[in-house]
C-alpha cells in the first residue's frame, strides 16, 4: 500500500499512521491511536517501577582497636539492616600509625564477618583502599 493510501485510510478512521520499522524496505507502518499507545506504555512503566525493590547500602564503621562488646553492638545493628534487606558496607578506618598494622584490622573484620555469617554472605571481600579496609555484606536468601 502506498503512503498516501495508508494516510487516507488512517484519516478516515480518525487514527494515526505510525512507522514501526522505518529502516525496512519498504517501511512498515501501523494504523493506531498514538496517544492511547503512549498512555499504555507510561502505565506499564509506572507499574514496573512500583514492583521493583530498592536496595540501599548501610555503612558500619569500625576501627582496628575496637573492643569486643563494641563489635557486638555494631554487629547487632548490621543484623537489623540485613533483616530489612539492605546491604551493609563495613568500613575499617586506619589512622596514623595504625596503618602499619593492617593484620590487626584484618582480624577485626574477620571477627565481624564471623558474627554475621549466619545471616549474611560476603559480596565483596575485605580489601584495603587507601586508609580504609572495605567489605560489603548482603543478606542470605533463606
Amino acid at each position: 500500500m502506498t503512503a498516501k493510501d495508508a494516510q487516507k485510510l488512517a484519516n478516515s478512521k480518525n487514527l494515526d499512521l505510525v512507522k514501526i520499522a522505518p529502516q525496512a524496505k519498504p517501511p512498515v507502518c501501523r494504523i493506531m491511536d498514538y496517544g492511547k499507545y503512549k498512555y499504555e506504555l507510561a502505565k506499564k512503566e509506572k507499574e514496573a517501577k512500583k514492583n521493583q525493590k530498592v536496595i540501599t547500602i548501610k555503612e558500619i564503621r569500625l576501627s582496628p582497636n575496637i573492643e569486643k562488646h563494641d563489635i557486638e553492638v555494631k554487629a547487632n545493628q548490621a543484623i537489623k539492616f540485613l533483616k530489612n534487606g539492605d546491604k551493609v558496607k563495613v568500613t575499617l578506618r586506619f589512622r596514623g600509625r595504625e596503618l602499619s598494622n593492617i593484620s590487626i584490622g584484618k582480624k577485626v573484620i574477620d571477627e565481624f564477618k564471623n558474627l554475621l555469617s549466619e545471616i549474611s554472605q560476603v559480596e565483596k571481600e575485605a580489601k584495603l583502599e587507601g586508609k580504609q579496609m572495605i567489605m560489603v555484606l548482603t543478606p542470605k536468601n533463606l
